[in-house]
């Protein structure tokens, strides 16, 4: 179940987009596995109806729980964009959470040897909210998301001073004011003492001046 782009905003750009790892089928699917063969064994060799009766509800129970383990790795979503990390997860109840790349203070990941084994893991995020630290289980290869998702934290701080910059560079200083017209004349004068205007140039350029008084 792919997750929807209407969740993202316009300037938004989709990192990563995460189911929950695969060992959570596993773990309710092994006990499943190994009840319908033992059922199997029995109905064949063992023939005990009391025997049964007692598998057919653990095999019932091991369904539902794998069922209920499915619907769960279906529906959840450990999403990283361009400007928050985010998890939507439920069917019947929904859990959503949501921490803007810029209130994020630091990222644990933790591994034991076996998770280490099958590349999966627990991110922990402490942010500067309410809520203090969340904490995001089964995670496939945790420590690179980590990574990834501190890439994401200086890219989008790099965009903020880079909009922050253009906004300065693109406000543009007053005109200065054009010369008043006594101004203009001093300056004509100037040029006429100094040899650049003969006395005739400089009378019809004042004239043309003093008309626009």
């Amino acid at each position: 179940m792919a997750y929807p782009d209407d969740a993202l905003a316009p300037h938004e750009k989709l990192i990563l987009n995460l189911h929950p790892h695969a060992w959570i089928l596993v773990k309710p699917g092994i006990p499943l596995a190994a009840l319908v063969l033992f059922g199997l064994w029995d109905l064949v060799v063992i023939q005990n109806g009391a025997l049964h009766v007692l598998l057919a509800i653990l095999i019932l129970v091991n369904i539902g729980w794998f069922l209920n383990r499915l619907a769960y790795w279906l529906t959840s979503h450990f999403v990283l964009t361009s400007d928050r990390v985010m998890y939507r997860g439920g069917i019947l109840q929904k859990q959503s959470i949501e921490i803007p790349l810029e209130r994020i203070n630091t990222v644990f990941c933790h591994q034991g040897l076996f998770e280490r084994m099958l590349r999966l893991g627990d991110l922990e995020i402490e942010s500067a909210s309410k809520d203090g630290a969340q904490r995001f289980d089964d995670i496939r290869r945790p420590a690179d998301v980590q990574k990834e998702i501190y890439v994401q934290m200086e890219a989008n701080e790099n965009r903020k001073y880079d909009r922050m910059g253009a906004i300065s560079h693109g406000a543009q200083a007053p005109a200065p004011a054009a010369p008043s017209i006594s101004d203009q004349v001093n300056q004509l004068a100037l040029l006429r003492d100094q040899g650049h205007l003969t006395e005739a140039e400089f009378q019809a350029k004042k004239a043309e001046l003093l008309s626009r008084m």
